[in-house]
C-alpha cells in the first residue's frame, strides 16, 4: 500500500516513517510525490482538520496513492477555555509568525497565576485509505505555561510549554527527548495500535 505523507516537515517526515514504514510498501512526502496541493484548514476541531487534509489531500492525487496521512496540532490552555487550540499557528494573525503567537498567548494569561496556566499540546492523525475505514487519533502531552521563554530549541510556543517530568521547556528538550515524550509521538502510538488491531483481526 502506497501512502502519501500529506506534510513536506522534516521532522515529522522522519518520525512518520520510522514508525508507519512497517505497514506501507512505500511512503512519499508532497514534495517527493511532487504534489503542491495543500487543502484549507477550516474545521472547528483537529480531528475535522486532519481528516479533511488527508481525503482532500487523497482525492486530489487520484490513483497515485492508495491512502493519505495527515495532522492538525496545536496547544490548548485551560485558562482560555482550549485557546489558542485549532487557531495556534495563527493565534496572532494570518502569517502563522511564532514570536507574535507567543506575544499574545503572554498578554493573554498577564493576569493568570502559575498554577492556573496548565495547558496541553494536541495532535491529531487521520489515515484515509480507499476502501477501508477512516482512523483518526489524538495524542496529547501535559504541561504549564511559562512567564517567560526558556531553551533555544524546537518551535512555536514550545520556549513557553513546561514539560514537568524532565524539568525543562519543550524548547530545553533535545529533538530526541522531545520525540520520545511529544504529543505526536503519543497519536503516532496510537495510530500503531490501530494498524496492529486491524491486522490481527485479518489473521
Amino acid at each position: 500500500m502506497k501512502l502519501l505523507l500529506a506534510t513536506n516537515n522534516a521532522h515529522k517526515v522522519q518520525e512518520l516513517k520510522a514508525i508507519l514504514g512497517d505497514y506501507f510498501t512505500e511512503l512519499s512526502t508532497l514534495k517527493e510525490a511532487g504534489v503542491s496541493f495543500e487543502a484549507v484548514e477550516d474545521g472547528a476541531t483537529f480531528e475535522e482538520n486532519a481528516l479533511k487534509k488527508a481525503r482532500q489531500t487523497l482525492d486530489y492525487v487520484g490513483d497515485r496513492f492508495d491512502a493519505a496521512l495527515a495532522d492538525d496540532s496545536g496547544l490548548c490552555v485551560d485558562a482560555l477555555n482550549g485557546a489558542p487550540g485549532v487557531y495556534s499557528a495563527r493565534y496572532a494573525g494570518s502569517e502563522h509568525n511564532d514570536a507574535a503567537n507567543n506575544a499574545r498567548l503572554l498578554r493573554e494569561l498577564e493576569s493568570v497565576p502559575a498554577e492556573k496556566r496548565t495547558a496541553r499540546f494536541v495532535s491529531c492523525i487521520a489515515l484515509v485509505r480507499r476502501n477501508m475505514p477512516d482512523l483518526c487519533v489524538r495524542g496529547t502531552v501535559e504541561g504549564t505555561i511559562l512567564f517567560e521563554a526558556h531553551g533555544q530549541n524546537g518551535f512555536g510556543y514550545d520556549p513557553y510549554f513546561w514539560y514537568a517530568p524532565k524539568g525543562k521547556s519543550f524548547a530545553e528538550l533535545s529533538p530526541e527527548e522531545k520525540n520520545a515524550v511529544s504529543h505526536r509521538h503519543n497519536a503516532l502510538a496510537l495510530l500503531k495500535e490501530a494498524l496492529d488491531g486491524e491486522n490481527r483481526r485479518l489473521l
